[in-house]
């Protein structure tokens, strides 16, 4: 950020974090800010087919040439200090939402909090939806304390919001955002939004209410009023969230708690049958967990391999395969293949299919959506 002259003190920013719901939470907020006739910049992650989805002022994303300049000019500096991927395109996004002129930005937590690059930024407001198991690895191995790690984007002086319903951890989120100064707003465990909404599920019912929280825990004069939050939920999508084109159904959903939700808004949705899934899981995921679910919801599962998944993180299809032979899945009637040539997936699950679901992972859907013409969320 020093080398671009810090691009994120050019703009008020609004900071959502959490294991789910937090790509929707953020898209609601954006729309909502939108609505009030605000420049508004929205920084988002993953991708699913063009990294410049992750950035967008007023809904346009950043050009290829500007992109291609602001990575050709911080080279050196990556080189040199060895950052990654996504300690790279956050300065990316926030150089360009300070050249385009955004009055606000809407940033998503990449991962954790604490130590997300992201985390540079001193937001009007922030908000941690919900905990779950995640990235275990980086964020230690319990609820609390990756709940710990990401309550670290609470600052002093700043309305922090909690969308956790779980009351032990919700009490873990609060203990940090207070011990740092803080000023906690909890959204009760039971709370929806009633009002009408773009996005599907009573998920997102609850993720609205958090939305909504953190709108009007904003300052005067970035505060929404009641109607320009109305407009903005009721207009506001995201690529990949039980999205419905047609006779396919998009969910980025990638642990157990998202397809568990996935398979809530399945049973609610009154899909055509029978309904085919496409499914390819990274290998730090409880891939046996998200089967089982989703094996009780759909009727047949093609079971594949992501070509963009990184080769460090592919789950084994000869493990998965041994699995599936020796799971006993009480109640499941769905059946279950594996094909490991991802475009013979794409033709195999199609077959006799009356709503063909693509779930388990960022890159299972954006690279169906990159093989279907006109699907990618940039055209």
């Amino acid at each position: 950020m020093e080398e671009l002259g810090h691009p994120e003190r050019h703009f008020v920013s609004v900071h959502i974090g959490g294991s789910n719901g937090k790509g929707s939470v953020a898209a609601m907020v954006y729309s909502a800010l939108r609505e009030a006739g605000w420049r508004v910049g929205l920084y988002t992650s993953p991708h699913l087919v063009d990294v410049r989805e992750r950035m967008l002022v007023n809904d346009l994303p950043i050009s290829r040439e500007a992109f291609a300049m602001w990575t050709e000019r911080l080279k050196p500096c990556i080189e040199a200090t060895g950052a990654s991927f996504f300690e790279a395109t956050t300065a990316i996004a926030f150089a360009d939402f300070a050249a385009r002129g955004a009055d606000i930005a809407v940033v998503e937590v990449g991962l954790g909090g604490r130590l997300d690059s992201t985390n540079v930024i001193l937001p009007l407001a922030s908000a941690v939806t919900r905990i779950s198991l995640e990235h275990t690895d980086y964020l230690g191995p319990t609820l609390e304390g990756i709940a710990r790690e990401k309550a670290g984007i609470a600052k002093p002086g700043v309305p922090f919001v909690i969308g956790e319903a779980d009351s032990g951890l919700a009490a873990v989120l609060e203990e940090v955002a207070l011990g740092v100064g803080a000023r906690v707003v909890k959204v009760a465990p039971g709370e929806v939004y009633a009002g009408p909404l773009a996005l599907y599920g009573e998920h997102q019912r609850r993720n609205a209410a958090v939305a909504v929280a953190l709108l009007e825990a904003l300052p005067t004069p970035y505060r929404p009023d009641e109607c320009a939050i109305r407009r903005g939920l009721a207009r506001a999508v995201v690529p990949g969230r039980f999205e419905r084109r047609g006779t396919w159904v998009f969910d980025v959903a990638h642990n157990p708690d998202g397809i568990g939700v996935l398979v809530a808004a399945i049973r609610s949705a009154g899909l055509r049958r029978p309904v085919h899934a496409l499914v390819g899981i990274l290998k730090d995921k409880d891939w046996r967990q998200m089967l089982a679910l989703l094996a009780g919801a759909v009727d047949r599962l093609v079971l594949c391999q992501p070509p963009t998944a990184p080769a460090e993180r592919r789950w084994s299809l000869e493990e998965v395969g041994e699995w599936v032979r020796t799971w006993k899945g009480a109640g499941s009637q769905a059946t279950i293949e594996i094909e490991p040539d991802f475009d013979a997936a794409l033709e195999a699950v199609r077959q006799g299919a009356a709503t063909i679901l693509v779930t388990g992972s960022f890159h299972t859907v954006g690279d169906t959506m990159a093989r279907l013409p006109g699907f990618a969320p940039l055209g």
